[in-house]
């Protein structure tokens, strides 16, 4: 099993130093030990790490020394507790010995960096020193004097047997390690740590969490080589992969969870996962009463400086998989972001870079162990409390901003933050995740309020985006937040985008229910205009729940609404909407009209995207009544203007509706083109189905 090792390192306290003096005595008065000798016990059940053990023995082959190549003299394993570093280092010491490459032998120590009271490079010389049979009253007491007949006894050996591999394990900093370094004669120093040692000139190599296969067989092996016929991982692989997944993909955690399986023979491997998913705090589970993934990592926080040790805490608490440098300041309450504070919470892989420059996030078993730290401690929590209360605010100040740049069009008040829709857009797609995440806190009546206004910010960016999923989780949970607030136009407001986002997934009738529920409550409240969205939006719902007649009723109260309050580009939408209806319902004529004055009230308000549907819908009911030229027109500025919004689901349903006309008009070669654009359309949206199924039609 991958694993950091645990067992019998050379020790600086107490019994174990009599049985130091012991190993250098024995070394004294007995032939010199083999290359092995001093390499603990290969990690049982060892798996993956495939990439990073050639990159270990790669810089360590004395072949690729020569021919004016670098010299690598120092090596550098860095990651998290937990991760398999000793593990690595200690196959790579197997490995490189197997090859020849170091017949002087192989020194070992454990330097204890992350204990109360590490190693120090004076204690770890000494050490050495004996290791390599100097008699204990000719070490000298000065660290230089130590260190240079430290590499003087490495030359010695040298001379006598070959190159000396010298394995530092579990260094906490430079310091601890630079007096240890060989020197030359082809020596060389492997050391592992929970921090990047970039100090050292050290090849440097960070590990990562197991891949999700790796994880798989590390469970599967540990499994097998307790009982060989223990095939319970195999036998439910997709509950195996859950376990593994519940495990971050991290070592130390798959073989606790290993160990707990094989304690308990007939614990199913679903039973195990599921009750990690269910469990308040995983990393109680997490302890097989030897080893510890809360002790492993309350090692690296209890060395922290109170200001990282904060940050850490509160980048626990950041919503969505990863924080950007404006979210992790508005945890910790700062205009600017914490850089020093993180980088060095990177150098010591309690954070870890995200998915972008400037962005951040936790391993999912760290982030498990800060809300533990977190809510075991009242004043933690309420300032945890706080720092989500500042970011909500930061959430929903820049959302407001986004969502009033994908509104705009000339006439409106030029919108400040953003320099435009596109940077607007960029802005939303990289805080998605997080955004999301953030309304959840809305469960909470402290935050209530402002959750259900950033709900409300969301609704334009995912209908835009397509995210209808996320529309209806943000739907929903900006409905109950705005219920929990009192908040009565909230939740009429909340109903009517819930509404919208139900009828996008195909759930009209929940959506005509939603609707009718906001049409209803901007009515008890006097809010016309909103009254006149609710019956727009139901009249949609009503017409997609095959209710035509009723939908064209709700069509035209809600243009008449609008007109009497002024509103015309809300009535602009009403048009537009009541000639989708009267289309459907058979009447052409009338909706050829209807969406006559949509598209020019559109182009009076300067709404060109609202104004490229309008002109697609013409297109639909020109199509209808035979006016084949004027139909092929009005998708052809439809489909310019979606081009130039770079709006391209839609650019792409109006390549295939020019397909169709082509294709009732027999122009076959036209279709197959237009097919095929849209299916470009349709992959730069995202939709691989849609354009798959356009690459279909394109072929018949």
């Amino acid at each position: 099993m991958a694993t950091e090792y645990d067992g019998d390192h050379l020790d600086f306290r107490g019994a174990k130093v009599e049985r130091l003096t012991a190993k250098a005595e024995y070394r004294e008065h007995a032939p010199a030990p083999s290359a092995l000798d001093a390499l603990p016990a290969r990690a049982v059940g060892f798996t993956g790490r495939e990439a990073e053990l050639r990159e270990l023995l790669s810089a360590f082959d004395p072949a690729a020394s020569g021919g004016g190549s670098e010299v690598v003299v120092v090596a550098a394993v860095s990651g998290l507790g937990g991760i398999g570093k000793t593990a690595l280092a200690v196959q790579a010491g197997y490995e490189a010995c197997g090859k020849g490459w170091f017949p002087g032998g192989v020194l070992f120590l454990d330097l204890h960096g992350y204990d109360d009271e590490p190693v120090t490079a004076d204690q770890a010389l000494e050490a050495l020193l004996r290791a390599l049979g100097t008699e204990p009253e000719h070490i000298p007491a000065r660290a230089d004097e130590r260190a240079g007949l430290y590499r003087s006894a490495l030359a010695d050996r040298a001379r006598e047997r070959g190159p000396v591999l010298v394995l530092a394990d579990n260094a906490s900093s430079p310091a601890q390690v630079r007096p240890l370094l060989p020197g030359g004669a082809g020596h060389r120093l492997l050391v592992t740590s929970r921090d990047r040692l970039p100090q050292l000139g050290a090849r440097l190599l960070a590990l990562d969490e197991l891949t999700p296969e790796e994880a798989y067989d590390l469970l599967d092996r540990a499994l097998r080589i307790a009982d060989p016929a223990d095939s319970r991982a195999a036998d439910d692989h997709e509950s195996a992969m859950a376990l593994a997944t519940l495990c971050g993909h991290l070592p130390l955690a798959l073989q606790i969870a290993a160990a707990l399986l094989v304690v308990d023979r007939d614990k199913p491997v679903a039973e195990l996962a599921a009750e990690l998913a269910e469990s308040r705090d995983r990393l109680d589970h997490l302890d097989d009463g030897e080893r510890s993934v809360r002790a492993a990592f309350d090692l690296s926080y209890r060395r922290l400086p109170p200001e990282q040790a904060r940050v850490l805490r509160l980048l626990t608490l950041a919503p969505g998989p990863d924080a950007s440098d404006e979210v992790v300041a508005a945890l910790v309450g700062t205009d600017t972001p914490p850089v020093r504070d993180l980088e060095a919470l990177a150098r010591a892989h309690l954070v870890e870079r995200g998915s972008g420059r400037r962005r951040w996030r936790l391993h999912d078993l760290v982030r498990v162990f800060g809300v533990g730290v977190v809510a075991g401690d009242v004043g933690l929590v309420e300032e945890g409390e706080a720092a989500r209360g500042r970011v909500l605010a930061f959430y929903y100040a820049w959302a407001d901003a986004a969502d009033d740049s994908l509104r705009w069009f000339p006439g409106l008040p030029v919108p400040g933050r953003f320099g435009g829709r596109k940077e607007a857009l960029g802005w939303l797609d990289g805080e998605r995740a997080g955004l999301v995440a953030a309304v959840g806190w809305g469960d909470r009546e402290r935050f209530a309020d402002m959750s259900w206004r950033l709900a409300a910010c969301l609704a334009v960016y995912l209908e835009w985006r397509r995210y209808f999923d996320d529309w209806v989780g943000v739907g929903r949970a900006g409905l109950e937040a705005a219920g929990r607030a009192g908040d009565g136009r909230g939740e009429a407001v909340a109903w009517d985008n819930l509404g919208l986002a139900l009828r996008e997934v195909g759930r009209g009738t929940e959506a005509v229910e939603a609707h009718t529920w906001a049409r209803d409550l901007h009515q008890v409240a006097g809010n016309h205009r909103g009254e006149a969205s609710a019956w727009d939006n139901l009249g949609n719902a009503l017409r997609e729940a095959g209710r035509g007649a009723e939908a064209v009723e709700a069509h035209t109260r809600a243009r008449d609404l609008f007109q009497a309050v002024g509103d015309r580009h809300g009535e602009a939408s009403a048009w537009d909407n009541l000639g989708n209806a009267l289309r459907e319902a058979g009447r052409a004529a009338e909706a050829v009209e209807a969406h006559t004055w949509a598209r020019d009230l559109f182009q009076a308000a300067g709404d060109r995207r609202r104004e490229a549907g309008a002109w697609n819908n013409l297109g639909n009911a020109l199509k209808e009544v035979g006016r084949v030229a004027e139909t092929v027109e009005g998708y052809g500025r439809a489909l310019e203007i979606f081009r130039e919004f770079e709006d391209w689901y839609w650019a792409g349903q109006v390549l295939h509706n020019l397909a169709l006309i082509h294709q009732v008009a027999g122009r076959s070669a036209e279709a197959r083109a237009c097919w095929l654009q849209a299916a470009d359309a349709y992959t730069q949206a995202g939709d691989t189905a849609e354009a798959d199924q356009a690459r279909t039609w394109a072929d018949e």
